[in-house]
């Protein structure tokens, strides 16, 4: 649990916003950034965020939910979701527990995710969901 980033107080209710400001969230923090973790996945790799948890009910939209767009690949259980307008990635329903969601640490308005200093690496190429290849 990580209450401060920086110079940066982690407030219980934090605004998040993607680059453009199209959409604004609120997120409920109470335990400050918890797990903040990257993965090596095909699809974080490329785009190099660092997320947090929080579970479905703590994230409540202020606007631009419809500006949301939906990305999904391989097994399609994690829902990864997008600015249509920015392109910025905001946050995303867990493969791994869908009663969670992983969000983009750099959206939360005020923080520089880069603060966190060393951050847990996710082995997200060999998951445990991810389909087998049959080699016959």
């Amino acid at each position: 649990m990580i209450k401060r980033i920086g110079d940066t107080d982690i407030l219980e209710y934090h605004r998040f916003s993607c680059h453009c400001g199209a959409v604004v969230m609120e997120l409920h923090l109470p335990d400050g950034v918890v797990t903040p973790r990257r993965c090596d996945c095909s699809l974080c790799r490329r785009r190099g965020a660092i997320a947090g948890t929080t579970s479905l009910d703590r994230i409540r939209f202020i606007k631009g939910e419809d500006q949301l767009r939906l990305y999904q690949f391989n097994t399609r259980v994690a829902k990864h979701y997008f600015c249509q307008i920015c392109g910025i990635y905001t946050h995303h329903q867990r493969r791994s527990n869908p009663a969670e969601y992983g969000y983009n640490i750099a959206c939360l308005e005020g923080v520089n995710p880069f603060a966190l200093g060393d951050v847990e690496v996710m082995d997200g190429i060999n998951h445990p969901s991810d389909r087998k290849k049959d080699n016959a």
